[in-house]
């Protein structure tokens, strides 16, 4: 009969307590025999993905093969996360970083010491280091033969059940460490994650480009509309704010003269919560001089493709259950205002002036504000509430209305509409580009409507920021502006629905106790 060490189900409820006792009874009978408490001295020698790739010919290390000519002997270590007991056979899977390898253990390979100390204080779970040669099973599944082995460190809560797993999101959100334990899925967004970031660092380095940090804490949160956290100094005694975007200070280094810089920078914004957003994010910046919007779109395209390629080895990833995206493809590029007439259903007399456009609006259902603060701001939330959700395959949408881009250069002989495009992909926007404004005294103008608008209630509305006013003046060369959601970015390649699957610790609600 077969000894089944497995956690209990979730339908089970578990005495945890009972289950936590238990193992630290099999930890003080690990140390009565001789083992030793959380030891440090073991050092593997190779990794599960190394010795399933290394012995994966079934004809060159056939079981036969493998018998007759034994295989140097290997230093494992990982979480037990299957454990099956047989009378005098167990079998265990042991998962490292790189995946999962089978061992196993017999009174007569292992010896009855080693084999019934595996057996009496071992639970799934566990963090082991085994050693022995390799074999390979009658089903010709390869196996490590353990002949010898350290309790490396005791698991004293249960895994959740290897079936059920975490069902709980919340939970899996809470306790990642668990999720990651338990899900290679959730591993390899995260690999993924990593590998985005990589990719895009080295794009940006290879093409010319200076990375550099900027303040975190700032006298005045600049850069985007958005509201910021506030905090204080205690020994200088002022108040300070997090930073919502880097930009400010980025385009400060421009006037200094270095003419291609980046921040891959944590910004924070005291906004709400929602599948495509999180308090505290991360961002991509880069400013390029002499560059304009259309060359930040055409760069974007590029490490866009090149980040695609290095994570998945292709162009094309699974967007929802039944799309697909092909980065090989150049990228649709349409005005805003095209976007509204032709997949929105406006007008031209929609569009007109602000009272039709209301109207207009509040018929398709838009909320619209009441007061209104501007023209521009309701012509981007017509976009943004009928528009942004159609936008699946890669779209560039250009010529953002002033009011709601106040760092931006105008369009030559529109006053009022700015050189700005965003990014949507998926539904969802990825990434700004502009041509930056660099006219002070354009900007100065632009900042007292901000300034007006904040009067007014709008409490995005952006500061005045007299020290960058003084950086533009001494003069800043023309360039182009980039921003780009590293978060959004990594939903796209994992094909996540929420920001929060690609954050490993989201910001959530304290745990009632």
């Amino acid at each position: 009969m077969s000894k089944q060490n497995t956690a209990p189900t979730a339908t089970e409820a578990p005495d945890i307590s009972a289950l936590r006792a238990q193992r630290e009874f099999k930890l003080n009978e690990y140390l009565r025999r001789g083992g030793e408490s959380y030891p440090n001295n073991f050092k593997p020698n190779a990794t599960a993905a190394q010795l399933a790739a290394q012995y994966a010919d079934p004809e060159t290390y056939s079981q036969q093969a493998l018998h007759d000519t034994p295989t140097p002997s290997y230093k494992l270590a990982g979480r037990i996360m299957l454990f099956r007991g047989f009378g005098k056979l167990i079998f265990a899977r042991v998962q490292d970083s790189s995946g999962q390898f089978q061992i196993s253990l017999s009174i007569d390979a292992s010896g009855p010491e080693i084999f019934g100390l595996f057996n009496d204080c071992i639970d799934i779970g566990d963090i082991v280091g085994v050693e022995g040669p390799v074999s390979r099973t009658n089903k010709g599944e390869l196996t490590l033969s353990v002949q010898n082995f350290t309790l490396l460190t005791k698991g004293l809560q249960p895994l959740p059940d290897k079936y059920h797993g975490m069902t709980d999101v919340e939970a899996r959100y809470r306790q990642r460490y668990l999720d990651l334990i338990t899900s290679p899925e959730v591993r390899a967004t995260f690999v993924a994650r990593s590998k985005a970031i990589t990719a895009i660092r080295r794009f940006l380095d290879d093409n010319g480009f200076l990375e550099v940090e900027t303040p975190v804490l700032q006298h005045q949160a600049g850069g985007a509309n958005a509201r910021p956290f506030g905090t204080h100094h205690n020994a200088l005694d002022i108040p300070l704010n997090l930073r919502i975007a880097p930009e400010l200070f980025l385009k400060r280094l421009l006037v200094g003269g270095f003419e291609r810089v980046y921040e891959l920078s944590r910004n924070f914004r005291n906004e709400g919560i929602s599948t495509k957003h999180n308090p505290e994010f991360t961002m991509l910046e880069f400013y390029a001089a002499y560059g304009t919007r259309e060359d930040a779109m055409d760069l974007m395209e590029e490490m866009l493709r090149h980040t695609v390629q290095y994570v998945t080895g292709g162009t094309v990833i699974p967007c929802g259950e039944t799309e697909t995206i092909d980065f090989a493809k150049p990228f649709r590029r349409i005005t805003m205002r095209e976007a509204l007439l032709t997949m929105a259903g406006f007008t031209e007399a929609d569009l007109e002036h602000v009272d039709g456009l209301a109207a207009a609006a509040k018929a398709k259902g838009v909320p619209v504000p009441n007061p209104v603060h501007s023209y521009g701001e309701l012509f981007q939330l017509c976009f943004e509430e009928l528009v942004e959700k159609q936008l699946i395959q890669p779209t560039y949408i250009m010529d953002y209305p002033i009011e709601t881009s106040p760092l931006v250069r105008q369009i030559p002989g529109r006053p009022g509409w700015t050189q700005r495009a965003e990014l949507y992909i998926a539904g969802r926007e990825h990434g700004e580009f502009y041509s930056e404004l660099n006219d002070p005294i354009d900007q100065r103008s632009r900042f007292e409507r901000q300034r007006e608008n904040a009067k007014k209630g709008n409490d995005e509305a952006m500061p005045f920021d007299h020290d960058f006013l003084n950086a533009l003046e001494t003069g800043m060369p023309p360039a182009l502006g980039v921003g780009l959601g590293i978060d959004r970015v990594a939903m796209l390649l994992a094909n996540q629905p929420s920001i929060r699957d690609v954050i490993l610790f989201p910001l959530l609600r304290p745990k009632a106790e």
